[in-house]
């Protein structure tokens, strides 16, 4: 399983200004040119930045209005507490879904259903065996074994890993998953198969 380097010893590292994890720039390529894309939980930002650097509009997402303040630069931003009140984005949909370090089941359904047509899922976050080696430990925050699989079972998962990473140490699960236009639609095999990284 590819690991995500440590930042340079002494260089300090605030939450969410961190690089882009390695497994969304490994996918960002299933993006569609020009293809709106939404981060749910965005923190501070650094998938966003990501992302709008290579011409995508951006909606992050997050109940933290330092947060929405520091990425409202970068395209729409949207404070919201979703877990305690309404999904703010009913009816819309976005090209790419991105979510990483964040779970909550009851909206897991809703985030799936977000990927338009021809669009990617690109999901990462703890797994069961996190609690063996740090933060978060509590269940409610892991996820089971194939648990995210099961959630994006509408969509055609093109990649998906389990299981434990160095550097820092932890047990996570991602997934990278199109919602196929049908026959007739945009999404060729060919691009899907193109893996570059």
């Amino acid at each position: 399983m590819p690991t995500t380097p440590n930042p340079s010893p002494g260089s300090p590292v605030l939450h969410g200004n961190e690089a882009p994890s390695a497994w969304v720039r490994r996918w960002t390529h299933l993006i569609p040119a020009g293809g709106t894309v939404l981060d749910v939980a965005c923190g501070q930002g650094r998938h966003l930045r990501w992302l709008a650097g290579r011409g995508h509009p951006v909606t992050g997402l997050d109940r933290s209005p330092e947060a929405i303040a520091a990425v409202a630069p970068l395209g729409r931003a949207v404070l919201a507490d979703i877990e305690n009140g309404p999904w703010p984005l009913d009816g819309e949909t976005f090209d790419a879904v991105v979510v990483t370090n964040y779970l909550w089941r009851p909206l897991l359904p809703l985030i799936v259903a977000t990927v338009a047509p021809g669009g990617v899922l690109l999901y990462e976050t703890f797994a069961s065996g996190h609690e063996t080696v740090g933060r978060p430990a509590r269940p409610d925050f892991l996820l089971q074994p194939g648990e995210l699989l099961q959630a994006c079972s509408g969509l055609r998962v093109v990649a998906f890993e389990d299981g434990f990473c160095s550097a820092p140490e932890r047990f996570v699960q991602r997934i990278a998953a199109v919602r196929e236009t049908g026959p007739s639609g945009a999404t060729p095999v060919r691009h899907l198969l193109d893996i570059t990284g």
